[in-house]
Parts: C-alpha cells; structure tokens; sequence
C-alpha cells in the first residue's frame, strides 16, 4: 500500500497535467473567397477576438463587420462578413462573344484573337482589375494588305474590284491572262492571310495535241477553248510502236448551279450574283454552306468541279425570293458558325 505522501504526489501530478491538457486554442478562423488572411494567425487563445477584412478587388457586405472571437469550446463565434468581387463591365462589342454577359468578376482575363487574314493591334488579352477597370482596351484587328500583284512577263492582270494606291487587301482576287496563243500556267491569284501575293505564272504554250480518240472532245483547228484545263502531259512522244506515249485531256468549267445563295470559292466569300462570269474551273472547290437546325448555325461544305460537273450537297437549301431578299441576314451563311460541322453522309460530295 502507498504510503500518504506518495499519494499526495500523484494527485498533485494528475491535476496539474488536466489543468495543461484541457486548455482549448483556435485555429485560422474560417474564411471564404475574398478574405484578407495575410493578417491572420495560425493559433488564437481562448477569448481572443479579430475583425475580419476583405481584399483589395473585393466589397464587403456590411461596412463595419463585427468582430469574431475563439470560444472556450475551441471555435469562432459566426462572421457576418461575405467579400464579392469587383465587376468589369465588358465592352458592348465583346458581350455576344461572352454569351451575353454584360460584366466580369475581378481577375478575368479576356483573351483576343483575329481572324485570319487580320493582324493585331493592341493587346492579345486584358485582365480585369481591383478597380473594376480592364487592364488593356480591345485591339483592332487590321485586314492585313499585300503588294500590288505582279502581272506575267508576256501578259496582265485583271483585278476582280478596281485597285487604288500600293497594296491590295487580303481576299482580294484576280485573273491572270497572256497574250495569245500563249496560256497562263495558273489563272488565279490572290492576296494571302500571311500578307504575300501569288506569285505571277508562266506564260506559256498549251496545246492539245492531234491524236484521236480524245475522250469527251473532238478536235479543231479553228476554235480554242478558253477556260479547260489539260489533264495530262502537254507533250507526248511518238514512239518506235507508232503509238502515241499518252493521250491528255481537256476538262472543262463548271457552273455554280444556284440562283440564289452565298458561297466561299477563292478565298472569299460571295453571294452567287457577285460571281461574274458564273464559272469554276475544272479542279477548283466550292463550299456551299449549311445548316445546322438542332444548334441554330451554318457550317461549310465543300464541293469540287469535276470535268464540267459541280455537286450541290444534299444539306445545302436554296433560300426563297422572299427570304434572299428581305432576310439574308438569316440565311446559314450570315449566321454565326457551328464550332465543328455535323459528320458528313456518305452521299455528300468530298
């Protein structure tokens, strides 16, 4: 048996480790999006009290917030501070590409880009401040210019629109033509999205030779044929057989077979009266373009001239008189453009 003075020490022992043990601290007070903690501690003793703040870029919802205070229990009496960001209004011309929204909280970042064949001037993004101002106003997107075209030694150029001044701007299109009985070796240019024109063509003799049994064509000494294309080697030999080495053939244009509508040929976007003469040449694409009913948007379809025939794709629809006229703004080339276009069918042109 212990004798009383053992017991006595063992007591005294027991109490002084509860008295240590069961003291109750807090931690970091609880804080939300928004709350200034770079003034807060880790460990907070019983009874301690902080008044809560909000950071810069962020609006308290009561002016003077009450002060939060460690209880005995080890917890923060409640806040009655909430901290919201500070909003940037967004400028009216951004706000259909911001799905309507008319402002952005604090820290947003607006990101710009320009369509190809535009430069940048300005900014490619802006941040939205503590201040509720944009860090960067938007840029101009600048349509990008190239030198005048230079026309092919022996021949010209034909602009599609009249030129004033140094520089063309990017789309714009011409035709290149040689003197007879000489042919160009391409017979489009245009100015690029890089700034850079189409290098001019050769000048050249292009001849569809004698022998017969040219498929699709007969042969003639008194008319030429403008605007085929010769499929095949422009030269060929007679060889020690007596046969020819090979036999070319001329493929002819094709009609953009729509009265009414909007198409992308050439880089560029036309509506179908602009297309003066109405002709595509044997090789070169068309895209007609569609609509997507579940999603409300237009998305291109490209068809290709092939020997004097241009497929019209299934999904295309020619719009009415009424329609072209009085509502072109509606029609699946004027609205905006699906982000991908629907899997093609196996019976839509390439």
């Amino acid at each position: 048996m212990a004798s009383a003075p053992t017991l006595l020490l063992l007591l005294l022992q027991l109490a002084l480790y509860s008295s240590v043990t069961c003291k109750k601290v807090c931690g970091r007070p609880p804080i939300t999006d928004g709350i200034d903690v770079l003034a807060l501690k880790r460990v907070y003793e019983v009874g301690e009290a902080v008044t809560l703040s909000c950071e810069q870029g962020y609006t308290p919802s009561t002016s003077s917030p009450r002060g939060i205070t460690c209880t005995a229990t080890g917890e923060w009496t409640p806040s009655d501070l909430a901290c919201s960001p500070k909003m940037c209004p967004i400028p009216r011309p951004l706000q259909p590409l911001a799905m309507g929204r008319k402002e952005a909280p604090y820290k947003s970042v607006l990101n710009f880009t320009c369509d190809d064949g535009y430069v940048m001037q300005g900014a490619n993004e802006s941040r939205c401040l503590q201040d509720g101002t944009w860090s960067n106003p938007p840029p101009l997107c600048k349509a990008v210019n190239c030198p005048l075209p230079k026309p092919p030694t022996g021949g010209k150029i034909v602009h599609d629109k009249a030129v004033t001044g140094t520089t063309v701007k990017y789309g714009h299109g011409w035709t290149y033509e040689c003197t007879p009985p000489k042919a160009p070796s391409q017979e489009r240019g245009s100015c690029r999205a890089d700034g850079t024109a189409t290098e001019p063509p050769v000048c050249r003799e292009v001849t569809c030779p004698i022998p017969t049994g040219i498929p699709n064509g007969f042969i003639t000494f008194a008319v030429m044929r403008e605007h085929y294309v010769l499929e095949g080697d422009a030269e060929i030999h007679c060889q020690n057989t007596g046969n020819w080495s090979s036999k070319p053939v001329c493929r002819a244009p094709c009609t953009v077979g729509i009265k009414r509508g909007r198409i992308f040929y050439n880089s560029k976007k036309l509506w179908i009266a602009d297309l003066k003469p109405n002709r595509v040449l044997h090789g070169e694409h068309v895209a007609f373009y569609c609509l997507n009913k579940a999603d409300r948007c237009g998305y291109p379809v490209a068809s290709t001239c092939r020997d004097g025939t241009l497929p019209i794709p299934e999904c295309f629809e020619e719009p009415g008189r009424i329609e072209y006229t009085l509502r072109p703004k509606t029609l699946p080339s004027e609205i905006e453009m699906c982000a991908s276009s629907p899997p093609a069918s196996s019976s839509s042109p390439a």
